[in-house]
């Protein structure tokens, strides 16, 4: 009995003592945690600046000093090597011409050429037509006088079509920077008007953004929309330039005080 007495005796004291172990090492971690508490926690965050966002526009106007046209030459033959035989027939005298009216060889480049099997439909049937080889070369102008010119050249010299008439600038990127610097300047007059209604002033600038450069329509004559077929034109037809138009768009972000 004594034995068994002691016993429990001692099983109650490792539980009392494994009680207070537990109780010890919650009340030191809670302790820790309360002491490695970050001290932004305890302090109240600092006001943000007041801003004022702003959207600018800055928009250039100019006359296009370049030109790409398009001519093609189709032929057709029974063969695929005399439909191309005949293709190179065409078109050799068409660049010769327009070399020798002054557009340099690197202005010309050869953008489609295919060779194909033409097929008919007579009363349900497929009928062959042959092969008909297309050539089609792209010509940098880069005088716009001049388009209306080598477009009677091709037309004469054996070209069977040409393409749409393409405008753009000789020095874009130059007129794309105006344009993005009256967009800021707009956005800032912007930004100063409005801190001045507020009875602030603009302190600084901290952020601005650019938007998509855009460019308008350049105006074309409708008969370049159409394909030309040999022997319509009977002299040089007039081409109208007209404008294009590079709009800049920017966001700006100022501190007022």
């Amino acid at each position: 009995m004594q034995n068994s007495e002691c016993r429990r005796q001692n099983d109650t004291k490792r539980v009392t003592k494994g009680k207070i172990c537990i109780s010890t090492f919650a009340f030191c971690i809670a302790a820790a945690l309360f002491i490695s508490a970050p001290a932004s926690a305890q302090q109240p965050a600092a006001p943000l600046e007041p801003v004022v966002v702003t959207s600018g526009e800055g928009l250039v106007h100019a006359v296009p000093d370049r030109a790409w046209i398009t001519i093609s030459a189709e032929s057709r033959a029974s063969t695929a090597r005399e439909a191309q035989r005949r293709n190179t027939e065409a078109m050799t005298p068409v660049l010769a011409k327009l070399k020798s009216a002054g557009v340099p060889a690197d202005a010309i480049r050869t953008v489609a050429y295919d060779v194909q099997y033409e097929w008919d439909f007579v009363n349900g049937k497929r009928v062959g037509r042959g092969y008909v080889a297309r050539n089609s070369v792209e010509v940098r102008v880069d005088n716009v006088e001049r388009v209306g010119e080598y477009l009677e050249i091709a037309v004469a010299s054996g070209a069977t079509s040409l393409g749409g008439v393409r405008f753009d600038l000789k020095d874009r990127a130059k007129l794309e920077r105006e344009a993005l610097r009256l967009a800021v300047a707009d956005a800032r007059a912007k930004a100063d008007a409005a801190a001045s209604g507020a009875g602030r002033a603009i302190d600084r600038i901290i952020r601005i953004e650019e938007g998509p450069l855009e460019s308008g329509p350049i105006s074309m004559p409708r008969v370049m929309r159409q394909e030309l077929q040999v022997g319509v034109a009977a002299a040089a037809p007039p081409i109208e330039t007209g404008q294009t138009e590079i709009r800049a768009r920017v966001t700006l972000t100022a501190v007022i005080k």
